[in-house]
């Protein structure tokens, strides 16, 4: 039998783990949670997707031709968990809800961390997210340093790690951010990604820095860690390689030297609005000296916490018992890995 999932909200995220969840083989996707209507409610609704709405709003969407499957009260009734996709901050408002309910509930990166038991990285403590009733998948950029540290901890062990990350301005369906500069998020040291990966690695020594650049397309991420011993580049290719979830390109003989080649990679790849789960990593951009070690990683921010939320609901619903365990089924419903 299928657990009975929703979805509360329906946008960059929310509509790509809406997807995921229905391919998946023990997950069932009950409905989403709308709140006004717009053009992806409208793609929803062709897809089949049941749409529930707040009571009373129900001739608001039939005016646009949407026919709602019911109430936000009738869904929460009907499901065992739900995935609160809602904007930031507003999934700490909606908690009350889950709570009154008794549902579990995942909530993302854009809330605050005390909004749940527990901040959650697949690699790095799904065993401590294990029957949780609330769980935070940490942001884009906080899950693509995770897979990388935790990675290479479990391998070859890590002393420290120092990042600067160069973010996308917006997401391209976003008609804002900077046009014409490159801007300091924040201007201090660390930037608020060292601290959201202490809320999963509280002992780990790290410090990053952000800078917003005019783009949409992805991050670009320059680590530099201290490892506890001295590697090599072979091990450490080797290591990243040991994980779908980090694609290692030799960019050079391929010709990819760009964030909009690999978006366009993974155009020609058949990806779905060209969604790449993966972090990649350049082997041209890795270099060792002894036990220092530099990596340059992209990162696409729309789609690289999807494999991670599906997951994190098997973790609080003890449907997967190990990280290993879900990962083999999520990893292959999604065809995550680039080259696999």
């Amino acid at each position: 039998m299928k657990a009975p999932v929703a979805v509360n909200g329906y946008g960059t995220i929310g509509k790509r783990v809406a997807e995921a969840i229905r391919q998946m083989p023990d997950l069932e996707l009950k409905g989403i949670v709308k709140y006004t209507p717009d053009y992806s409610v409208l793609v929803a609704y062709r897809q089949g997707i049941p749409i529930y709405v707040p009571k009373g709003k129900e001739g608001v969407f039939e005016e646009v031709g949407v026919k709602p499957s019911g109430t936000v009260d009738e869904l929460f009734g009907s499901v065992s968990l739900v995935v609160d996709a809602s904007p930031g901050g507003k999934g700490a408002q909606n908690k009350r809800v889950y709570v009154e309910r008794g549902l579990s509930a995942l909530f993302e990166g854009g809330e605050s961390p005390d909004v749940a038991e527990v901040s959650f990285s697949t690699l790095c403590n799904y065993r401590q997210a294990l029957g949780k009733k609330y769980i935070r998948v940490v942001s884009c950029n906080t899950t693509a340093l995770l897979r990388l540290i935790c990675l290479l901890d479990r391998h070859i062990g890590v002393r420290k790690a120092r990042a600067v990350i160069v973010r996308r301005a917006s997401d391209p369906k976003e008609d804002k951010g900077i046009v014409n500069t490159v801007k300091l998020d924040p201007p201090s040291i660390p930037s608020h990604h060292a601290i959201d990966v202490k809320t999963v690695l509280p002992d780990l020594d790290i410090e990053t820095v952000a800078l917003i650049v005019p783009t949409t397309l992805m991050h670009v991420h320059v680590v530099h860690i201290q490892t506890k011993r001295s590697t090599s580049i072979d091990e450490v290719v080797e290591t990243l390689s040991s994980t779908p979830r980090i694609v290692v390109l030799e960019g050079a003989k391929i010709g990819i030297d760009s964030t909009s080649k690999i978006v366009e990679f993974a155009r020609d790849l058949g990806r779905k609005r060209y969604d790449i789960y993966e972090n990649v990593v350049w082997r041209d951009m890795i270099k060792v000296n002894g036990d220092e070690l530099t990596i340059v990683q992209a990162v696409h921010q729309e789609a690289i916490v999807i494999p991670e939320n599906i997951d994190a609901i098997r973790a609080a619903l003890r449907l997967a018992e190990s990280a290993e365990e879900t990962m083999r089924v999520t990893d292959k419903v999604l065809n995550v890995g680039l080259q696999r």
